[in-house]
């Protein structure tokens, strides 16, 4: 049983739930909190490596996550141990809702990655999202997520992509 957050200042869990289930929970320093954008800060929380081909998130590696309460994504910068910049992790999400000392995101499948220097930009996860069946559970829902990742997509490519964040 983990401590409450509120108990702890400046820290806030991270609650990423996937298909009604709870996928992980971390807890994260919170960084800001303006109303509409969550920003957390927080090591990584998978157990040993990650490796995707293009990236791999390893212990010591840091996120600095942002999440919206208003649009249907999270943004995660990822930095070595040493604090060298590796990319931007971008999952799908529905709107972030945070409560007292939890946040709570729920993932819809789809992701973006795009490297430090912008040069890869790659979807991820378009099969697994269709396999999901929200299309057909929830189209409303399904249509915001397709229209986030194109719209992150749109911005990855950009060079102000980071403005984003600020």
């Amino acid at each position: 049983m983990s401590v409450n957050s509120a108990d702890r200042p400046g820290e806030v869990d991270v609650v990423l739930v996937k298909a009604g289930r709870t996928k992980i929970r971390y807890t994260g320093e919170l960084l800001a909190d303006d109303g509409t954008r969550v920003t957390v800060r927080a090591p990584w929380a998978g157990s040993g490596v990650r490796d995707f081909g293009f990236v791999r998130f390893e212990p010591g590696d840091v996120f600095t996550e942002y999440y919206w309460r208003d649009r249907w994504y999270a943004v995660k910068e990822v930095r070595s141990a040493a604090g060298t910049l590796k990319g931007w992790y971008c999952d799908i999400t529905r709107p972030a809702v945070r409560s007292g000392p939890e946040l709570v995101v729920e993932d819809l499948d789809l992701d973006l990655w795009r490297s430090a220097d912008g040069t890869d930009v790659r979807r991820l996860d378009e099969d697994e999202f269709a396999e999901s069946g929200l299309t057909e559970s929830d189209p409303e829902a399904a249509t915001a997520a397709l229209s986030a990742l194109d719209e992150l997509e749109t911005l990855a490519h950009g060079a102000d992509f980071t403005t984003l964040l600020t």
